[in-house]
C-alpha cells in the first residue's frame, strides 16, 4: 500500500535516533529524544489551500527538520510515517 498526500501535505519517515552519545555512552530506549529529522517519502501537489496558492518547496528524498510534535503519525505495512503540512517543516537539512 502506498500513501499519496493531498494538497500541501507531505509524508515523512523519521530518521533513526543515535543510540550512543558523542562520548560513547549507550542510551537506553527511554533516554532517547524523539528524532526531529525525517526523510520525505511523498509530496502533495500543492495548489490552492484555504484560498491561498501553495507552492511545494520540498521533494521526495529531502531530509528535513520538523517541529517536535507536528503532524499525524500513521502505521502502514508495519512502517511508521508522519503526515504533516509543508508549513510544519522548519528547514531542509543538507
Amino acid at each position: 500500500m502506498t500513501i499519496k498526500p493531498l494538497a500541501d501535505r507531505v509524508v515523512t519517515k523519521m530518521v533513526e535516533a543515535e543510540e550512543t552519545t558523542k562520548s560513547g555512552i549507550i542510551l537506553a530506549g527511554s533516554a532517547k529524544e524523539k528524532p526531529q529529522i525525517a526523510e520525505i517519502v511523498a509530496v502533495g501537489p500543492g495548489g490552492v489551500v484555504d484560498g491561498k496558492e501553495v507552492t511545494m518547496y520540498v521533494k521526495a528524498g529531502d531530509k528535513v527538520l520538523l517541529s517536535k510534535y507536528s503532524g499525524t503519525e500513521v502505521k502502514v505495512d508495519g512502517v511508521e510515517y508522519t503526515i504533516l503540512r509543508q508549513s510544519d517543516i522548519l528547514a531542509v537539512v543538507e
